[in-house]
C-alpha cells in the first residue's frame, strides 16, 4: 500500500544557496519531512566521480602548495586530482552563491 504524500510528509523546499538550506535545516523541524528520495551521499559523490573528465588542465603552483595538495589527499585516501576537482568544484559555487 503505498503512503499518501500528507503520510510522508512534506516536500522539502527549493534553495538558491547552501547557507539558505543550511539555515533551513538549523531552524525546520525536519521530523515533519519526506526523506524518501533521498540518496546516501556516498551515490551522489560517486555520481559525480563517474562524470565523464574530458579535459585536461595543466597549472603551475609552487612546491609547497603542490605537497599540501598531496598530503592533504593522503589524509584524505583519495588521488590528489580528485582533490583539486573538489576543490575547484567547491570555490566555484562558493563564489556563486555570493553574487
Amino acid at each position: 500500500m503505498r503512503k499518501t504524500a500528507k503520510e510522508k510528509g512534506k516536500k522539502f523546499p527549493d534553495f538558491k544557496s547552501d547557507k539558505e538550506a543550511e539555515h533551513f535545516v538549523d531552524t525546520a523541524d525536519l521530523s515533519e519531512y519526506d526523506f524518501s528520495d533521498f540518496r546516501p551521499m556516498s551515490e551522489v559523490l560517486a555520481d559525480v566521480e563517474l562524470e565523464q573528465k574530458d579535459m585536461q588542465v595543466n597549472i603551475r603552483m609552487p612546491t609547497t602548495l603542490y605537497g599540501a595538495l598531496k598530503a592533504t589527499a593522503k589524509t584524505r585516501k583519495i588521488p590528489y586530482q580528485r582533490l583539486v576537482r573538489k576543490l575547484l568544484a567547491d570555490g566555484l559555487q562558493s563564489m556563486d552563491s555570493k553574487k
